[in-house]
């Protein structure tokens, strides 16, 4: 007797929707993995239904609700395997900027009834609310690594995602360091590779669209941001993009906003 195909289940929160947009985008790589997999829930790509439980879930955006609080209990109940896909999912998104202010006084000046509102205080990520299998960064998440994390659930072994640094990625593309050469501002020494170092390979600055890599050195990367006459509120905006509500960009933006001194282990490398 063949054994039935893992099934896949997609579901999205607060979010733009790109990062379900990047796995339709695999086009022919999508074809191999529903060769492997069946798509029991997708709403993007289509309107087949199976009920949980589910072997693979992947989630997208971020909790805002006390009904999304809910329903992601629901469907981590009905997942064997939980992945959390995008900086909204993984670290609250762009609209964790919301957690830095007031929201009752945003849904004030913004609602005609704002007691017709409800919405928590803050926009958190999935992990915040269940337990996550898995992680994968990016604002959006690169489709190729997407591959691998389905690849490596169906083979039953450890999604090999790099934890370095975008400055790395630089280094192996044999591209100029724009901070070093040209004294840009740049975020890639703090933050998780995967995009390919796009942005510098333009003469851009990383923005943290992939957010923090493991054990960064913000407070490091700062004093060098100081030297290159960056302000004080442009760094506190320089963290508040995509990753705000991540640990690390958070911490360093709220520390930035306090003027408190740095750890003395920071030093003054990032």
């Amino acid at each position: 007797m063949s054994r039935e195909k893992p099934t896949l289940a997609v579901f999205k929160f607060a979010s733009c929707d790109g990062c379900q947009l990047s796995l339709l985008d695999c086009e022919d790589e999508l074809l191999a993995v529903t060769d492997r997999i069946r798509i029991a829930h997708f709403p993007e790509a289509t309107r087949t239904r199976i009920d949980g439980p589910w072997d693979l879930t992947l989630v997208e955006g971020s909790i805002t609700t006390p009904e999304a609080a809910e329903e992601i209990r629901q469907i981590r109940r009905a997942s064997k395997f939980l992945v959390t896909i995008g900086a909204c999912a993984t670290a609250g998104g762009i609209q964790a900027l919301r957690n830095f202010a007031d929201v009752e006084a945003f849904t004030r000046q913004v609602y005609a009834h704002p007691e017709y509102i409800e919405t928590l205080a803050t926009s958190d990520a999935i992990s915040q609310h269940v337990p996550v299998d898995f992680e994968l960064r990016g604002c959006p998440i690169d489709k190729y690594q997407l591959i691998e994390v389905i690849s490596a659930f169906l083979y039953g072994r450890r999604p090999q995602v790099s934890s370095a640094s975008v400055c790395e990625e630089c280094k192996r593309a044999g591209q100029v360091c724009v901070m070093v050469a040209h004294g840009t501002p740049c975020l890639g020494p703090v933050t998780h590779a995967g995009c390919g170092a796009l942005c510098p390979g333009c003469n851009r600055g990383c923005y943290g669209c992939f957010g923090p890599k493991e054990t960064p050195n913000a407070p490091g990367l700062s004093g060098q941001l100081e030297t290159l006459g960056m302000d004080r509120a442009t760094r506190v905006r320089f963290y508040r993009t995509f990753n705000a509500g991540a640990d690390a960009f958070r911490e360093e933006s709220e520390r930035q906003e306090s003027g408190a001194a740095p750890p003395e282990e920071s030093g003054n490398r990032p």
